[in-house]
């Protein structure tokens, strides 16, 4: 009997490491954070308008992060209590690891969107239009979903991270 139990303890002790829960707040840094407007594809006539979130993800941490997945949820001005829409994305798939000091562009779009007959941007003078914001979250490995960040999504079309510099 003694020997079954100095036998639990060192497999417990040596599979202590492994079963480790990472915390992507620790692992992971999240820079260029902005959220906009982007123009989907145009069905006929109707102009279709989605709010976007972009944001670069550095592993911070000393190890590869495996199974890095990330989601956004969108909300409308007034309706804070209810999902709009939203995206995921595995952003590091299994056997991909982010490595130690890696970083990935991330752009997530929601799935509910505005539309119109006019131009996109009439859309954001229109009466019943209703400005968004943006939570994103992620989840490392066996890790719980994480929020690293929640912005107002601005009232304007593009990233201003790839918009064009000016004269």
């Amino acid at each position: 009997m003694q020997h079954v139990r100095v036998w639990l303890v060192a497999a417990l002790l040596l599979a202590s490491p492994a079963c480790r829960r990472p915390d992507p707040q620790k692992e992971l840094d999240v820079s260029q954070l902005e959220a906009y407007w982007v123009i989907d594809t145009p069905v006929g006539r109707e102009q279709y308008l989605a709010p976007a979130v972009r944001l670069v993800l550095r592993n911070k941490g000393q190890a590869p992060a495996h199974s890095l997945e990330a989601t956004a949820v969108f909300r409308r001005q007034g309706e804070e209590d209810k999902t709009w829409g939203s995206d995921w994305r595995r952003v590091a798939p299994a056997g991909k690891a982010l490595r130690p000091g890696q970083e990935t562009v991330l752009v997530m779009k929601c799935d509910a969107r505005y539309h119109t007959n006019g131009s996109p941007e009439s859309m954001f003078t229109h009466e019943k239009w209703k400005d968004a914001t943006v939570e994103v979250f992620v989840r490392l490995g066996s890790s719980p979903w994480t929020k690293l960040g929640q912005l107002a999504v601005e009232r304007r079309i593009g990233s201003r991270t790839l918009a064009p510099e000016g004269p």
